[in-house]
């Protein structure tokens, strides 16, 4: 089973292996890992906020509108989990990728 081992599930969930992928090498990992289960939305919004940090996951943002976003960095990475969902069934998405490295470029002018 894929698992990242410093990202923690809520107990309840299943892994969906079919929706899932990861690559990891000794320097480098990226996935996108689906999980299913019983958990009102805000619930497991509550554990991520809560267990992330135990895991040396800092909270970057969160954004909310039809499904819900939490931004979290570590180290080089990012950790972007989506949590979507009604009643109290929820699916949570986790995406682990290396920071962006790109420099922003300046401009003269604004973009229109």
């Amino acid at each position: 089973m894929l698992k990242m081992q410093d990202v923690p599930v809520p107990a309840g969930f299943v892994f969906v292996p079919e929706e899932s992928y990861a690559f990891q090498s000794t320097n480098f990992r990226a996935g996108l890992l689906r999980y299913k289960g019983k958990g009102g939305g805000d619930q497991v919004i509550v554990f991520f906020k809560e267990q992330m940090p135990m895991y040396g996951w800092n909270l970057v943002n969160i954004v909310e509108y039809e499904r819900r976003l939490l931004s979290f960095e570590k180290d080089q990475e990012t950790c972007i989990i989506t949590v979507e969902g009604k009643d109290n069934r929820s699916v949570i998405t986790v995406s682990i990728a290396p920071k962006s490295q790109a420099t922003p470029r300046k401009t003269d002018k604004p973009i229109k």
